[in-house]
Order: structure tokens, then C-alpha cells, then sequence
């Protein structure tokens, strides 16, 4: 299975339904569908954006990037939150003010629906295949907690902007029948209204947690306590006095710790030390890719 399948299912998805929407909205003058159009058209955007991350991300480090270019993606996912309420949320709001001002009789929306219910159609599968996908990170915690300790922005990012899609395309759908049932041409305004507000509700939790991470996030607690006594069960240490650490990419963590030695030993022996404690922290946390051990009172 390919890593990345959920972001290509999005993004294949998103594309094929913004030419159809902007298609549709073109020929039906309707607000609304456009919204929508340029809601999928940013949500492709962002998914390129996002494997534009995840590519920079995977390069290896150099003597400009000596800890490796993994925030990349950090850096990349709080740019495609802001590009939501940017360009998604406020020009379906400025579009919804627009038409409340100046509303257009509703066409026949024989289209509208047509498109509406394929739109369900690919958000929908891309939304069920990212909720599968999230699960197996998820495990048995609850979802927003899940969301709140993730450090991969690419599973939950997709995740927001399929549920917002999915979201939109209700309000949009019972608007354009309200609208048409009750001849009333206020509501595709009201509908483009609430797009751009559930936009931007998005953009703001996704930009909390990519600024989170971007700002650099350290390990669990439980993790610390793990590693608190790997170091200290060797038979050179007296104590962990602390532990840094900060999270380079979703596969990368950077750990400083300063240990207390026993007084007896020469140089050599703390160096053989710190060689077996960063070879004991990588077996059995793998993602301590560096591992910084610095000699402490």
C-alpha cells in the first residue's frame, strides 16, 4: 500500500469535482457552486502542497540542514491551513455577501444536483478512506485527542478538509433545494455564507496544530519515563537530570539529555557509556534518530 494513498485519493478527487462544480456554476449562475468549486480547487492545491512537504521532508541532511529538512512538512502543512481561510473561507464568504446583495434568480438545478451527488460521491469515498487510515493512528483514543498527539499533519489534514467538503456539500445541497422549492434567491448566498465559515473553523484548528508542531513538540510523557530508565538502568549512570526533545519530522525525533555519572569514572569510560545508552535509546525507540548525551552535576 502505498504511504501516501489517502493524500492522491483526495487529490484526484478534489480536481475531477471543482472542473464539474465550476462547470455547473458557470451555467446555472449559481453562488454556491462556485464556493464549492473553489473550495475542491483549493483542497487540490493543498494536497499538492502537502506531498510537496512530505517530498522536501525526505532529504537527507547536509551542512546547511545538519538535523535534516523533516519540518518541511511542518512548514508546508501550516501554509495549506492558511490557504483554506485565505482563499477557501474568505471568498466563499465575500461571494456570499456578494449575491445577499445582489441575488440571482435561481436557475433550473437539474445540474446542480447531478453534480452535488457526484461530488458525494468521490468526497465521500476519499472521506471514508482517510477515516479507515486515520483508525489504525488513531487506536483507542478518542479522535480529537488523536488529532491533538499526532505528529503526522498529512493523516489528519486530509481528514479536516474531506469532513469540511462532505459538510459543505449538505448545506449547499439543502440550501439549492430550499432555495428553488421556496423560489427564494437568498439562500444560495446564505449557503456560500456558512462554506466560508465552516472554512474557516477549519483552517483555524489546522493551523493550531501545524504551528504546533512546526514550533517543535517534544515526546510523551510516557515515552520520557521510558527512556528516563533506559539511561539510568546502566551501570554508569547516578541520574537523569532532564531530558529535551523535539520532533524533526513524524519519523524523526531530536533527544538531548543530561545524565549524572558516577564519580569514579575516567573519560573513556563515560564515552563507552554514552555510546551504549544512544544505542539502547535507538533499540528500542527507532525514531531517536539524534541522540545528544551530555554529562551533568
Amino acid at each position: 500500500m502505498h504511504p501516501n494513498r489517502t493524500i492522491y485519493i483526495a487529490l484526484a478527487a478534489n480536481l475531477l469535482i471543482a472542473v464539474i462544480k465550476f462547470i455547473s456554476g458557470a451555467f446555472t449562475r449559481s453562488t454556491a457552486m462556485l464556493s464549492e468549486g473553489v473550495h475542491s480547487l483549493v483542497d487540490t492545491a493543498n494536497q499538492l502542497l502537502l506531498l510537496l512537504g512530505i517530498r522536501l521532508s525526505k532529504k537527507s541532511a547536509d551542512a546547511k540542514r545538519p538535523f535534516g529538512y523533516g519540518k518541511e512538512l511542518y512548514f508546508w502543512s501550516f501554509i495549506v491551513s492558511l490557504l483554506i481561510f485565505a482563499i477557501g473561507g474568505s471568498i466563499s464568504i465575500f461571494q456570499g455577501i456578494s449575491h445577499l446583495r445582489h441575488p440571482v434568480p435561481p436557475e433550473d438545478p437539474f445540474w446542480n444536483y447531478i453534480v452535488l451527488a457526484c461530488s458525494f460521491l468521490f468526497d465521500g469515498g476519499s472521506l471514508v478512506v482517510a477515516i479507515i487510515e486515520f483508525k489504525k493512528v488513531k487506536g483507542k483514543k478518542s479522535w480529537w485527542t488523536a488529532v491533538h498527539q499526532s505528529k503526522d499533519p498529512a493523516s489528519f489534514l486530509v481528514l479536516f478538509e474531506d469532513s469540511a467538503a462532505v459538510l459543505g456539500l449538505a448545506v449547499v445541497g439543502i440550501m439549492l433545494y430550499l432555495g428553488h422549492k421556496l423560489n427564494n434567491p437568498y439562500l444560495d448566498g446564505v449557503a456560500s455564507l456558512i462554506v466560508g465559515v465552516l472554512l474557516t473553523v477549519v483552517s483555524i484548528l489546522l493551523a493550531r496544530e501545524s504551528r504546533s508542531l512546526l514550533m517543535g513538540e517534544g515526546i510523551a510523557t510516557a515515552t520520557q519515563f521510558k527512556i528516563r530508565g533506559i539511561v539510568e538502568s546502566d551501570h554508569t549512570v547516578e541520574k537523569v537530570l532532564q531530558i529535551f526533545s523535539t520532533y524533526q519530522s513524524p519519523e524523526e525525533v531530536m533527544l538531548l539529555l543530561l545524565v549524572r555519572f558516577k564519580e569514579d569514572l575516567d573519560t573513556q569510560d563515560i564515552t563507552d557509556a554514552i555510546s551504549r545508552i544512544q544505542a539502547a535509546i535507538r533499540k528500542e525507540f527507532p525514531f531517536a534518530h539524534y541522540i545528544i548525551i551530555t554529562p551533568g552535576k
